[in-house]
């Protein structure tokens, strides 16, 4: 399956729509979800034991086979277990069934799982069902119930007032509605901070002349003409443009080899890119004229 699977694994645009929309009202229920909304009890409120298994529970979308993501799963509830087996240990009470779908709920949200359909749909289509049995099915069952639980959830699924819940979701819209903004305008500011240093690398690197050349050079009006259109005048014309093109690449040449390999790959990607579209525009002049030729 490791092979197919970036053919099979969320393949269609419909599941990586339900993952963003269980992933951000997950980012939301994070911002004010507490054990006691769940009903969890004290006993069982342990914040490494929960983290171990949050750890394990995010793995699980790093695997490509599904046996590895139902291993990740099956060690996340394992933990879960462990917690209530040592807390009924402790507190002389049979250890509750029905404590720990809560739990999971809990670890789940915190969690935050990326993808988290993508990969429990992935390891119900293609794990083999004989190997989905007993203690795999169960804890598997359980954490698609966790999820069904928090597409579904609301303030009457909680222990929580109903206006409190509308507000805390609210707020929490608001507040990554806010960061989005910032986060957008740092990154334009990181990106004008870039550009800068880019020129000024470039000034320091280029003298005056350099410069002159590459803002000021010639244009080329005989990009298009054929050999049967040039006259003996045209000579000196195209050696002055010879002389500029090959003035320029060896000025671009040198500003490049001075940048580092991060500040180099994306303007050598746009300047391919720029060049595809150069000779793809050319191909099409050349078509059309040879249409024209022939149409007349």
């Amino acid at each position: 399956m490791t092979k197919l699977f970036s053919r099979t694994f969320a393949s269609f645009s419909e599941d990586e729509k339900i993952d963003n929309e269980i992933s951000e009202k997950i980012s939301f229920l994070q911002t004010f979800l507490k054990p006691q909304h769940l009903d969890i009890p004290q006993v069982l409120h342990n914040e490494a034991s929960w983290l171990l298994a949050e750890k394990e529970l995010q793995k699980m979308n790093a695997f490509k086979a599904p046996q590895e993501k139902l291993s990740s799963i099956m060690n996340c509830c394992r933990i879960i277990n462990n917690l209530l087996l040592n807390a009924a240990m402790s507190e002389h009470v049979p250890a509750g069934a029905d404590d720990f779908l809560p739990v999971l709920i809990y670890v789940t949200i915190k969690a935050n799982p990326p993808m988290l359909h993508s990969n429990l749909k992935f390891i119900k289509l293609y794990r083999r069902q004989s190997k989905l049995i007993s203690e795999a099915e169960y804890y598997f069952t359980n954490l698609v119930s966790a999820k069904t639980f928090i597409i579904d959830l609301n303030a009457k699924s909680l222990s929580m007032d109903k206006i409190k819940f509308e507000e805390c979701m609210q707020e929490a819209k608001l507040a990554k509605k806010v960061t989005s903004e910032l986060h957008s305008t740092c990154q334009m500011k990181q990106q004008e901070k870039n550009e800068c240093s880019f020129s000024n690398k470039m000034h320091n690197t280029l003298d005056t002349k350099d410069f002159h050349v590459m803002q000021h050079g010639s244009n080329y009006p005989y990009m298009e003409a054929k050999s049967k259109d040039l006259e003996m005048g045209d000579v000196d014309i195209l050696l002055h443009q010879y002389k500029d093109l090959v003035a320029k690449y060896t000025i671009l040449c040198k500003a490049i080899n001075c940048l580092s390999v991060s500040e180099k790959e994306p303007l050598l990607h746009q300047l391919e890119m720029q060049g595809a579209g150069s000779i793809n525009n050319k191909n099409t002049n050349d078509q059309t004229t040879s249409h024209q030729d022939k149409s007349q």
